[in-house]
């Protein structure tokens, strides 16, 4: 698992990704599909995953709908048009740091015998 310091700057982008590729999602959903694609590397918590959802929609990239499910009423969230507009900026941005990290903690090779 990595620590939440790892994960800080990375959980808004992560956000916009999997609300990107689903359409919507619900706190839990995001959290769930999240452990589920990195094998259970990296489980975010309520408290880091609400504060960033909660700056996205201060931000302009999220919009909030509610539903109706049995006698809850759930939250999803999804990408404004701000969000849609600028979520390829932001995930580029992110693309853009990992390569410049794997080149200076040179992990190059190490990538590469993971992948084997």
């Amino acid at each position: 698992m990595f620590s939440q310091e790892i994960l800080k700057g990375t959980i808004k982008p992560l956000i916009i990704k999997m609300i990107k590729e689903e359409g919507r999602m619900y706190g839990y959903q995001i959290t769930q599909k999240v452990k589920e694609m990195s094998l259970n590397k990296i489980l975010i918590t309520e408290g880091a995953l609400y504060p960033a959802l909660h700056k996205l929609l201060d931000e302009g990239f999220l919009i909030t709908e509610s539903e109706r499910i049995g006698n809850r009423e759930r939250k999803y969230y999804r990408l404004s048009e701000t969000g849609l507009e600028q979520a390829m900026s932001k995930l580029e941005e992110v693309r853009e740091s990992i390569l410049v990290l794997v080149h200076l903690f040179d992990l190059k090779p190490l990538l590469y015998e993971t992948t084997k």
